[in-house]
């Protein structure tokens, strides 16, 4: 009989590559992680990981049972839905990770929503870039993610995750009030200034990398920092120009700058859960009040 805590194990170890990572994800010792991998490669026949330096690697037959752990631990995920719906689920915590600009534009006002339609439900919210929120969502550490399409991330295939589109949105280009341009700047016709943005490995730091090259220009990122504000700031300091998500510059004092709308990139947010949790009851009234805020959000 196969131990569903070691299949936890197996998956972990598979998304972060080390066994050391995957314990602190876990909670657990290193030690400890390689013990039950070593009792599944017992009770499976087989080696299920080759190592290579410090890393880990999947046997063929590792990729398999893989496979079959994310059905596993999904069908886990459903059994667990059904009995807390069949109980009262009407009370409880869920947690959730979720960048800052969704926080307020997106989350909080769902949270107060729920304060009507679902008293009983208590949200512990965990700020958390995009690319950090869906790996503490697999690893346990939240009940949900909201996160946006970032190079690298899981796809909508992924079987381990259920999704549900919210909004996409624009970025704005954000200029010194008196730039030479500010009145008919373009993308292009900004090649050649000094750029601001977010640190590499934010995601949003790939979509204005990306827009730029596709506008034939790799940017000159010179000033990094991932608080919006921080870059309006500095944008209004006079120091260079930016690429800001629409929602972000909302309800933002803008001194110093121009705001203009152009035809360029816009990032995608989505809500995720394990897939197998989409009909929690304590999951499925969040997921609603997620999705009627995204509608009114307005983001062109």
């Amino acid at each position: 009989m196969i131990d569903t805590r070691r299949l936890r194990t197996l998956r972990a170890v598979a998304d972060h590559g080390t066994v050391t990572a995957a314990a602190a994800a876990l909670h657990l010792t290193p030690s400890a992680v390689s013990q039950q991998l070593v009792a599944l490669e017992h009770e499976v026949g087989h080696r299920l990981f080759t190592r290579d330096g410090r890393g880990v690697h999947l046997t063929a037959v590792g990729k398999i049972m893989v496979g079959h752990a994310n059905e596993v631990l999904a069908q886990l995920e459903r059994a667990e839905a059904e009995v807390a719906a069949y109980t009262t689920g009407e009370a409880g915590e869920v947690t959730v990770a979720c960048f800052a600009t969704a926080i307020s534009a997106a989350l909080s006002p769902a949270i107060a929503v729920l304060r009507t339609t679902a008293p009983g439900l208590h949200v512990r919210v965990l700020d958390a870039e995009g690319d950090h929120s869906l790996a503490m969502l697999l690893d346990g550490e939240a009940d949900l993610a909201v996160t946006v399409e970032y190079r690298g991330a899981p796809d909508a295939a992924d079987r381990r995750l259920s999704r549900l589109p919210l909004y996409a949105e624009p970025f704005d280009l954000v200029l010194p009030h008196d730039h030479p341009a500010a009145e008919s700047a373009t993308l292009v016709s900004l090649a050649a200034e000094t750029w601001i943005g977010p640190y590499p490995g934010n995601p949003v730091h790939d979509v204005i990398t990306f827009a730029c090259q596709q506008a034939g220009f790799t940017p000159n990122l010179a000033h990094c920092s991932d608080d919006f504000r921080a870059v309006v700031a500095l944008v209004g300091a006079g120091v260079g120009v930016a690429l800001v998500p629409r929602l972000a510059l909302r309800d933002m004092a803008l001194p110093g700058v121009a705001v203009r709308h152009t035809p360029g990139p816009e990032r995608r947010v989505f809500a995720a859960v394990r897939r197998g949790a989409e009909s929690h009851p304590l999951l499925r009234p969040l997921l609603s009040a997620l999705r009627a805020v995204a509608d009114s959000l307005g983001t062109e």
